[in-house]
């Protein structure tokens, strides 16, 4: 385990993001990785569509093929630093699972309800993976955008909501500030009601 998680409330309260590169093995076996999966998807749905998929990348070679050939042709002048960086991405963390937004568009849910409840779905995973003694890290990026990207995974309306690494951390992951409440938080009261 990555600390003493003993109650829900410290596991909610100390979960941290890891990143991805800094992720070693192991990750999750495929009995629990399904065990992480059902929980990502308990998610609030409103109309009860799951307008979400979960992928498993099994292949890292066919990903990094992928994520390659789109970047070279979204971005005239790449450089071979810059494919590095692309081919590290595709292969960093021993566990990968592409999180795309599946809106069912004759459903009457507005699709924005429906995204939302995809990012629920990858926010629930990290907290899966937390809760497994693993770290989880939820990354976008130009590949989160990139219509060729999408197309290894899905078709329009789908969208890439993330690609969410797990595995095992290498050092522990480090506290990033959080918002003051007083800054995010306020209290709205109705005072005086007019006829």
């Amino acid at each position: 385990m990555l600390n003493d998680r003993s109650t829900p409330a410290t596991l909610l309260a100390t979960r941290r993001s890891g990143k991805p590169r800094d992720m070693v093995a192991p990750g999750p076996d495929a009995a629990t990785l399904d065990a992480m999966l059902a929980i990502a998807a308990r998610t609030p749905d409103h109309g009860k569509l799951a307008p979400w998929r979960f992928v498993v990348v099994e292949d890292r070679d066919r990903l990094a093929a992928l994520l390659t050939q789109a970047y070279r042709a979204e971005k005239p002048g790449v450089t071979e630093a810059e494919l590095a960086n692309v081919e590290q991405f595709a292969r960093q963390a021993p566990t990968l699972v592409v999180v795309l937004s599946s809106p069912r568009l004759d459903s009457g849910i507005p699709r924005f309800e429906q995204e939302l409840s995809a990012g629920a779905a990858c926010m629930n995973l990290l907290h899966a993976a937390a809760a497994h003694g693993f770290v989880g890290g939820w990354l976008t990026g130009w590949a989160a955008q990139s219509d060729a990207v999408l197309a290894g995974f899905g078709t329009p309306p789908e969208r890439i909501v993330g690609f969410v690494f797990v595995g095992t951390p290498s050092r522990a992951p480090e506290e990033r500030p959080r918002p003051d409440l007083e800054r995010v938080v306020s209290r709205w009261r109705l005072d005086t009601v007019e006829a």
